[in-house]
């Protein structure tokens, strides 16, 4: 009879292997501590090697380069033409009709002057038409942001009681945020805001839109007393413990606006094409309220009005920032926070629409023009901008080819400053609350929510701690728990690495999970395990005793069915360990000892080049680097030492 159909026959799921060829596995060639220090920085801070388009260039060559990635608007420049213009122009003057209502809603939300909100979306713009390597972000004061900055500076120092002082903590968090961002881009650690990860954004933004939404009742309901807390409950509460102050005629404008607002984006989103219906609408709004208002003096009857703004150009507020004091740490706090979620934000928003578009867009680049825009944007009476998703949609919609659609846009809002100020005086606060309302509810991606739960769980509850965290106790500490449940998962990741048991499939030499692949069975003599993540100091005590249960696990199957376990060889299938460092190299030997004090023997696998040559290193006497210790692949180390086992039992007959 077959040997092999012998042993199936008294074990049922295992089978053996046949001799076959064995490679022999060679140590990567070497290399000194400064080459390997040298890959490890670039792969770390320059992955997308930027230096080597400089390569084999002339000296002026590496100039006009070296200022067109300085400067991207010097790439696309030279061969812009009256086609793309024309394009240009109609995106431009379509996102300034949503730009101007949204950046004095979105300043009112910051507890700022709504000038404020105006000013940010004309310098910030100009910046980012020159600096920026997206065709499609429009830029400009961004809903969240503004609740961030509103909510943590209002901590500590009241809007309405100290507005000068609240002021200049703006202008000096948004000057910190922009140092923040631009240096992440100069020193190549975006990769820091990947701890932001999508299931956490999209619960925040939710949490947020809700916050920012529930805000809004403030004017919706025309209350003059309204709680200064964000959580839900204090706005909540606050909202119907001040009936009194609710005015029918507010609720009525407000309602009326709302449910329009709320259509012509209901129009926009199923029908892309009629884009500047929703477009236009917010600025629609605006002119309707403030002719119904100064027509019938509505001031006179219960509805709040803007109040009459400043003209003119952004004032220079370098003075006003404010690098000492009391509030230094508050400022410095608010800037890292809001400088985050800004740059989230806009690259996020920049990849999606460069996506679509099939062109790259630079993340290093985008979060330095994205800082140096705030940093300008701060010395210029703005506060902290970036590219908003809903102008955005709408730039792109319109046609947008280039970035000069933001010099449109912020010319088109220059012009509002010098000449049309006046013109906002009557505009109800009711009508910015609900354009505010209307932007931010696109931020709740129910479909989202759900994918995420269907594919993971613990992303889910990520997401919605995050949601709830925003929710019931505050943006940043809501924000705080989401990104640190997102790390604890990682350190999980880490510190218990999945090891699995893998058979061989038959008439094959392929091995895989035996929990996965049902046709895969064991081999008689072996345990082979598959380690899937780099051995550390953080899980070499959580890999011994796992690999020790395995063994034991084994052994007891084994002795249901025979008296005495047949395992003689443990294999260690190191693929998908990409790294290994002093920890994992002693758990190695330590383990190897364990098993020859047993009567096993540990055999590895395919270890990659970083692991080989440790291991080299501390093999002193080659207990890893033996020829019978170590095999290119699992398939041959079988095969090998299945010959070894028969040569050793015909020996002992």
């Amino acid at each position: 009879m077959d040997p092999s159909v012998s042993n199936l026959h008294h074990h049922p799921h295992c089978i053996e292997m046949m001799p076959q060829e064995v490679h022999q596995v060679v140590l990567p060639p070497p290399r000194t501590t400064v080459q390997k220090l040298k890959t490890r920085l670039k792969e770390t801070f320059f992955p997308d090697d930027p230096l080597r388009q400089f390569k084999g260039q002339s000296l002026r060559k590496r100039f006009i380069l070296g200022a067109q990635y300085v400067f991207p608007i010097l790439q696309w420049g030279p061969n812009y033409s009256l086609k793309l213009f024309k394009s240009d122009i109609v995106s431009g003057l379509t996102i300034a009709s949503l730009a101007i209502p949204q950046g004095i809603s979105y300043a009112k939300l910051a507890n700022l002057p709504p000038i404020v909100g105006l000013y940010s979306s004309f310098v910030p713009p100009l910046v980012y038409a020159v600096l920026g390597s997206s065709r499609d972000l429009a830029v400009g004061p961004v809903s969240i942001a503004s609740l961030i900055m509103g909510s943590m500076l209002r901590q500590e120092v009241s809007p309405t009681k100290d507005p000068t002082l609240f002021l200049q903590l703006a202008f000096t968090s948004t000057f910190f945020a922009g140092v923040f961002q631009s240096s992440l881009g100069i020193l190549r650690l975006g990769f820091i805001i990947d701890f932001l990860s999508k299931a956490t954004l999209i619960g925040f933004m939710a949490g947020a839109a809700i916050i920012v939404s529930l805000q809004q009742l403030k004017s919706l309901l025309g209350i003059v007393h309204f709680t200064n807390e964000m959580g839900l409950i204090p706005v909540l509460t606050s909202v119907f413990h001040t009936t009194r102050e609710w005015s029918w005629q507010t609720i009525l404008m407000g309602f009326c606006f709302l449910v329009f607002l709320l259509f012509t984006r209901h129009i926009g989103m199923k029908k892309p094409k009629l884009f500047w219906v929703s477009a236009g609408a917010p600025l629609l709004s605006v002119i309707l309220s403030t002719l119904l208002v100064f027509a019938f003096k509505a001031q006179r009857h219960g509805i709040s009005v803007i109040g009459k703004l400043q003209e003119g150009l952004n004032p220079p507020s370098w003075n006003m920032l404010h690098f000492h004091g009391s509030h230094l740490g508050l400022v410095i706090k608010t800037g890292l926070v809001t400088g985050i979620i800004s740059l989230t934000e806009g690259i996020a928003v920049g990849r999606t629409f460069a996506a679509l578009k099939k062109y790259q867009v630079d993340g290093n680049k985008e979060m330095i023009a994205i800082g140096l825009m705030n940093v300008v944007g701060s010395s210029t009476s703005c506060y902290v901008t970036t590219g908003a998703f809903s102008r955005s949609a709408v730039n792109h919609n319109a046609g947008a080819k280039t970035a000069v659609s933001n010099i449109v846009m912020a010319v088109t809002v220059m012009v509002t400053l010098l000449f049309l100020m006046p013109l906002f005086q009557y505009t109800p606060n009711v009508v910015l609350g609900a354009i505010i309302i209307t932007a931010v509810i696109g931020l709740i991606d129910i479909p989202a929510a759900y994918l995420i739960w269907k594919i993971d769980k613990f992303d889910f509850l990520v997401m919605l701690c995050a949601f709830l965290g925003v929710l019931f106790l505050s943006v940043q500490e809501g924000l705080a728990i989401a990104v640190g449940l997102s790390i604890f998962k990682i350190l999980l990741q880490v510190t218990r690495p999945k090891t699995v048991m893998l058979g061989n499939i038959p008439g094959t030499d392929i091995f895989r999970n035996l929990h996965h692949y049902k046709e895969a069975m064991k081999i008689p003599g072996f345990l082979i395990l598959s380690v899937e993540a780099p051995i550390n100091f953080a899980n070499t005590t959580y890999l011994n005793e796992r690999i020790s249960r395995w063994i034991e696990e084994y052994e007891a199957e084994e002795g249901e069915i025979k008296k005495q376990s047949n395992l003689k060889f443990v294999i260690l299938d190191m693929s998908a360990v990409s790294a290994i460092d002093t920890s994992g190299v002693s758990f190695l030997k330590d383990l190897k000892k364990a098993m020859e004090n047993k009567g096993l023997e540990l055999v590895l696998v395919n270890p990659l080049s970083e692991v080989m040559e440790k291991l080299q290193r501390a093999d002193e006497e080659r207990d890893f680097t033996g020829p019978d210790c170590l095999y290119l692949t699992v398939g041959e180390a079988v095969a090998s030492l299945s010959s070894v086992i028969k040569g050793q039992t015909s020996n002992h007959v």
